[in-house]
Order: structure tokens, then C-alpha cells, then sequence
């Protein structure tokens, strides 16, 4: 491992119908959301368990002892933490404060960037073992997919306006206000949307259409 001091963290969520990717359930069904859900953190896990860089953990909702999780850590042998209650910011902070107290580094990923590579991984955690403070990686709809940090700071968490095109810009605000040393990465494409299904690899939105239609129109 380069970054043995370092932890990766997958934030991630069970693949119940119904309850992820609700905004892709019109057109793929909610089980058809939920098989693409499960698809996207697979795919993930798969960028950030082969790349070998330093541990990974799954950070889990609503429960770590989900099936789906266990088999994951069976698969990958990472390990599964259950996140705390609260909204997506708090969510985070905990995680990252937790992982802190192991590691000298974290970096937060979610699991909805099919493009994510090797190399914005690589790219962060080197940024932070060479003392950036924090490293962004921004998302097309104005979120961010990627954070690390080498210190757990909350006021980069509360009163965030998650879910709107404003959180990286308001990060970017805050970071410069407390007049942290941080870095930006590449953009990339979130799937969370009808029009975002077209940034899938075609293997993945022919297989998740149904009758294998929707997804090549």
C-alpha cells in the first residue's frame, strides 16, 4: 500500500427498492434503481479495493449487517461501520472524525461516479500526505463527489445546503474563509437523474432497461 496511513471511505447506502435513486425509478422501476444502485457501489468498490492504495472502509446505512453489505466485505474484505443518524453532513463529519482517529488521512467517496478512476484517489491522497488540508472532487451538479481531509472540520459540514447546486461552491467559501490549504480535482458526472443515465457505461444501462429498451433510447 502507498498510503498505509491513509483510510479510503465508500459512503454507502443498501439497495432497497424504493429507497435509492428514487429520481431513475419513473423510468427504470424501483427494483430496476435499486439493481443500478447496487451496480454503482460494486463498481466503485471495485476502483477503490484493486487500486491497493490503503485501507478501505464501507461506511453503511441504514445498517451495516444489511446483506448486501456483509457480502460486500466478503468480496472486498473491507470493513463495514454503521453511520450515524442525522443529515448527510453529520453523516460525514462522523465518519471522517472516526477515521481520523485511526489514520492520519481520510477521503470520503460516494458511490453514484461510474467515471471515478484510479488517479483522482491517488491524486487526493497524495495531495494530503504532502499537506493540503482538504481536497475536493467537484460533481456536475454542483455537489462534490470526493473529500479528504486531514482533519475532521465540522463547520464544513452543518447548515449545507445538500442536495442543491450550491455545495461546492459554498464549501469553497467556507475553505477559504478558514483559510485552509486545499485542493481541487477533475470533475466528474453523478448519476442521480434521468438525463445523468446517459454518463453510464452502455453495459450497465442496457442491462437495467426494462425489456432493454429504455436505456438506449
Amino acid at each position: 500500500m502507498n498510503y498505509p496511513a491513509s483510510r479510503l471511505l465508500v459512503f454507502a447506502r443498501a439497495p432497497r427498492a424504493g429507497e435509492v435513486k428514487t429520481r431513475l425509478i419513473p423510468r427504470l422501476g424501483a427494483q430496476g434503481a435499486a439493481e443500478l444502485h447496487a451496480r454503482l457501489t460494486l463498481r466503485c468498490l471495485d476502483t477503490v479495493t484493486h487500486a491497493g492504495l490503503c485501507p478501505v472502509e464501507m461506511w453503511c446505512a441504514p445498517s451495516s449487517h444489511d446483506p448486501f453489505f456483509e457480502s460486500c466485505r466478503e468480496r472486498y474484505h473491507t470493513g463495514l461501520y454503521d453511520q450515524v443518524p442525522g443529515d448527510l453532513g453529520e453523516r460525514m463529519y462522523a465518519a471522517l472524525a472516526a477515521a481520523l482517529g485511526r489514520a492520519e488521512s481520510a477521503v470520503l467517496v460516494g458511490t453514484d461516479i461510474p467515471s471515478l478512476e484510479v488517479a483522482d484517489l491517488e491524486a487526493a491522497l497524495q495531495a494530503l500526505q504532502d499537506g493540503k488540508d482538504v481536497v475536493l472532487g467537484p460533481a456536475t451538479d454542483g455537489g462534490y463527489y470526493l473529500i479528504g481531509v486531514r482533519r475532521a472540520d465540522r463547520r464544513l459540514f452543518t447548515r449545507m445546503p445538500w442536495g442543491g447546486p450550491e455545495v461546492l461552491r459554498e464549501t469553497s467559501t467556507r475553505l477559504q474563509r478558514l483559510a485552509l490549504d486545499w485542493l481541487r480535482l477533475r470533475e466528474r458526472s453523478d448519476v442521480d437523474t434521468p438525463e445523468d443515465f446517459h454518463n453510464l457505461p452502455e453495459s450497465i444501462r442496457i442491462t437495467l432497461a426494462p425489456g432493454n429498451t429504455a436505456a438506449a433510447g
